[in-house]
């Protein structure tokens, strides 16, 4: 009787800590890597041939937006296609739980593609919505974050508004449960509503908590342009009065005027970490960001959540007023109005105009384009997406190959051939490899598999996984290093991965031949 489960034969090991490869066999029991070395006298249920093949650790993509899309496409196939094993989600404030009165409403209207799928948000506490997690039948691990703006909202509502010491105490409140019940950390997104709305002691106070538990305080931090360098800072504050184990999401230096920061970013960071300090970063291999459209308005207009912003975009004075703003001071961060540079990834009323940047649509429409943004987000409800192009391939390319950067999507578990979204939901691994590795050099192959795999692993607290050990979970991707590639673009987004030949998720297998096998083994993954 076969002693193994699964042999992994022939192939060229990367083991994750950043070390040459090496030539060894893998043979798995259960979930479980339970021997490397020479098993070529051995016998497995399943015996895959991977000379030729390299063998690493699963992906891990620490900056994910699947919070509740996973519910919807379980399989996640735009993320088993890049090797990925394990999506961290939760991220930039937002998490679809606790929901309380306060924020139902808020909720419920960013969770409407989740709403037609299920009916209503099957939760209320930050517990049940891992419970749903947990038995939801899935092809890959999840690991979850608690958002500060969720939390905020569950509280305040969505209004611009200072906590009292009662409302404060509870915010603390909501993140000790959602903390006790298996979350990893917390999230911010100082840039959106109503995260943008709270001050540096609220965010300490409630990193405090989260320090508490030795978890991961992740952020959006507050600017990525002309401030970039004093968010920096806001955010390197909460970690030293805290403690907290922080985390900078997906960093960047969005618009020309910062071009170049990048670096500076970077050694600050450096600078503590020497300290002895738990700072890191994360970031994706693309030069162009992607958010919502209102995103690229002022405070003022947003304040209120989606329903008052769309209330007052119908309104000429505003209109005047925001066209007065935006000659001034330009994009709120990226001080410009390259319209040109801004294109419409997703709209449920105009699919027209997809790919279009807001230039060329208000050239067709024969308005301006103040005009045109307050036209899509009123009949789109708020909810148009776009792709913005003000990133330096040369910061990219600092910010991907720095030793304490992780990679991270930033994108989400999605329908096939819905809108035209980021490339990156389809391609960031891949691409690191494919680009960074293989066409610039900046990095080495081992390097490279070490940020997606033992970095974020070690950052989270994932003990069991994220290298290739006996004992470890089954977590391991094999792939062909001359064929791995993004097949996504901007153009065409919607195109998976090339070069993942087969792909284990706690010892099951999901991808067999460069194809999904439909094996859904993934977990939830609760922080103990």
């Amino acid at each position: 009787m076969p002693v193994y489960d699964v042999i992994i034969r022939n192939g060229v090991l990367i083991d994750g800590t950043g070390a040459p490869p090496y030539k060894r066999d893998i043979g798995v029991i259960g979930d479980a890597i339970a021997k490397i070395g020479d098993l070529s006298s051995e016998g497995a249920e399943e015996v895959i041939d991977a000379d030729g093949l390299f063998v690493a650790p699963g992906f891990i993509d620490i900056h994910n937006h699947s919070d509740t899309s996973i519910f919807v496409v379980p399989t996640a196939d735009n993320y088993v296609t890049q090797g990925v094993t394990t999506v961290v989600v939760g991220n930039c404030g937002y998490s679809p739980a606790p929901l309380t009165e306060n924020n139902r409403e808020f909720l419920e209207y960013s969770e409407r593609n989740l709403i037609k799928e299920v009916g209503n948000i099957p939760w209320r506490s930050f517990s049940e919505y891992l419970e749903r997690l947990e038995v939801l039948e899935k092809s890959l691990n999840v690991v979850a974050l608690v958002g500060h703006g969720t939390l905020r909202s569950a509280v305040l509502g969505v209004c611009e508004a200072r906590p009292s010491e009662k409302q404060l105490s509870e915010m603390r409140y909501l993140l000790d449960e959602a903390v006790k019940a298996g979350a990893f950390g917390m999230s911010s997104g100082l840039i959106y509503v109503p995260g943008m709305f709270c001050d540096t002691h609220e965010l300490i106070e409630l990193a405090k908590v989260v320090s508490r538990y030795g978890g991961v305080y992740s952020t959006h931090i507050r600017n990525e342009g002309v401030g970039l360098l004093d968010a920096v800072i806001e955010a390197i504050q909460v970690g030293l009065a805290s403690g907290v184990s922080l985390e900078i999401s997906h960093v960047k230096a969005a618009g020309s005027p910062v071009w170049g920061s990048v670096p500076k970013v970077l050694h600050v960071i450096e600078e503590y970490v020497r300290r002895g300090y738990d700072f890191s970063a994360d970031a994706y291999p693309y030069a162009a960001s992607s958010t919502g459209l209102e995103a690229l308005l002022p405070a003022w207009v947003r304040e209120g959540g989606p329903e008052k912003m769309i209330e007052r975009l119908r309104k000429q004075d505003l209109l005047n007023e925001l066209r007065s703003f935006l000659e001034r001071h330009g994009i709120p961060e990226e001080g410009h109005t390259d319209w040109d540079k801004v294109r419409i990834s997703y709209s449920e009323t105009h699919p027209e105009v997809l790919g279009k940047s807001v230039e060329e649509i208000s050239k067709m429409w024969e308005v301006d384009p103040v005009s045109t943004i307050a036209r899509l987000l009123i009949e789109d409800k708020g909810l148009t997406s776009v792709v913005v192009h003000t990133m330096s391939e040369d910061d990219v390319a600092k910010a991907v190959s720095h030793p304490l950067v992780a990679v991270g999507s930033d994108g989400s578990v999605m329908k096939f051939g819905e809108g035209m979204p980021h490339p990156r939901n389809y391609g960031a691994f891949p691409r690191v490899i494919a680009k960074y590795v293989r066409e610039l050099k900046v990095l080495s192959l081992s390097e490279a598999i070490r940020k997606m795999t033992s970095l974020p692993a070690r950052k989270l607290g994932l003990h069991d996984r994220g290298l290739l050990r006996p004992g470890f979970k089954a977590d391991i991707v094999v792939f062909n290093y001359y064929t791995v590639r993004d097949k996504a673009t901007f153009e065409n987004p919607h195109a998976y991965s090339a070069g993942i030949e087969y792909l284990l998720v706690n010892g099951g297998l999901v991808i067999r031949g460069g194809k999904h096998t439909g094996a859904k083994p993934g977990r939830l993954l609760r922080r103990s």
